[in-house]
């Protein structure tokens, strides 16, 4: 953080106020980042504001968390539901799409919002809120349907909740005899690590079911001395976690990057678990790659860096059709019965079997 700034003592909700912390070059787009903010919500913790050098235009942690004109640019592609939540949620909070397990969606709100969110015409400011009433149908829900083993809460991001508010939804998950795992998927440890204290550690844990917790990071800069101590209250306590990183243009799209953020997230005590490709979310085009651009970089990452730090390279089908590994492919037939195998430097070799 540059010495001349002091790190903000709330929550930056505007772009006037992003600029006012000297988080914005002036450079004349205030108007057109107003505007976008009208759009998409504009939030940047003080954890956050502190990682951003903006006299980097390349900055990660900037490029990923300020508002940019770009953003309203829409593309024909682009879609306010890219990966197709509605035409799964029978009642209001619940997506079921796969089987064995559903997203419980208590609010919709987070600490920050990033700029390439797939949910972002959905979650901000005023955005509803799961009720008493609506809380009921939805666990009444779950608790109807046997073939349910895990609940994954999201949103917006489930730990911005109060302690007590999470503790009670675990706990009555907790009562429900099928499910078997609870799963929070929250970017809490890492932009806003002040929250996760020993209270909100101890909310998470129910009596019988397994608790586990998704990190969403996408850059090693993003796991702070704060970042790390918050993941291990998580870790320490018995709550294994996980980690899904999104493919973003200009932030992690280099073997390099995507190598340190890995292998800072294992030191850690977080498995990287997904690496999604950018989804199509209105005005994000900016972000994405292509998959072929993700797939060479997923096949360099198998050749140098350890099984540990290696996640599965994700594609969420739009129109709500499923998530699908698009993993590099290492075999191919050669017609003869066998097959030829590329090693991760690119040898090639026969194999039987």
């Amino acid at each position: 953080m540059p010495r001349d700034r002091i790190r903000p003592a709330r929550t930056l909700r505007s772009p006037g106020a992003l600029a006012d912390a000297g988080l914005l070059p002036d450079d004349g787009r205030l108007p057109a980042l107003e505007a976008v903010a009208r759009r998409f919500a504009v939030a940047v913790t003080p954890a956050v504001a502190e990682l951003v050098d903006p006299t980097d235009p390349a900055d990660p942690v900037a490029r990923q968390f300020l508002p940019d004109p770009a953003e309203l640019e829409t593309r024909p592609e682009e879609l306010a539901d890219p990966i197709g939540d509605a035409p799964f949620s029978p009642v209001k909070g619940i997506v079921h799409r796969y089987r064995d397990r559903v997203l419980l969606k208590p609010v919709h709100t987070c600490p920050v919002y990033c700029r390439f969110c797939f949910r972002r015409e959905m979650v901000g400011p005023g955005a509803e809120t799961l009720d008493g009433a609506d809380l009921d149908a939805a666990l009444d829900y779950i608790a109807a349907r046997p073939e349910i083993w895990e609940v994954i809460l999201t949103g917006g991001d489930p730990l911005i909740l109060s302690p007590r508010r999470l503790a009670e939804i675990v706990a009555r998950l907790d009562a429900i005899p099928h499910v078997g795992i609870v799963r929070l998927h929250s970017r809490v440890p890492v932009v806003d690590p002040e929250r996760v204290t020993a209270e909100l550690v101890a909310a998470l844990r129910g009596r019988r079911l397994t608790t586990w917790v998704m990190l969403h990071a996408n850059h090693w800069k993003e796991l702070t001395e704060e970042a790390r101590a918050a993941i291990a209250r998580l870790v320490d306590a018995g709550i294994p976690m996980l980690s899904q990183s999104v493919l973003l243009k200009g932030v992690n799209d280099d073997v390099e990057t995507l190598a340190r953020t890995f292998r800072a997230l294992v030191a850690a005590r977080v498995k990287p678990h997904y690496l999604h490709q950018g989804d199509l979310a209105k005005g994000t085009a900016h972000f994405r790659t292509t998959v072929a651009e993700g797939q060479a970089l997923m096949r360099a990452l198998r050749g140098d860096v350890s099984g540990l730090c290696q996640p599965t390279y994700v594609l969420d089908i739009p129109g709500g059709h499923g998530k699908v590994p698009l993993t590099p492919t290492h075999a191919e037939p050669d017609g003869a019965g066998g097959w030829t195998v590329t090693d991760p430097r690119g040898g090639r070799h026969p194999y039987r079997g």
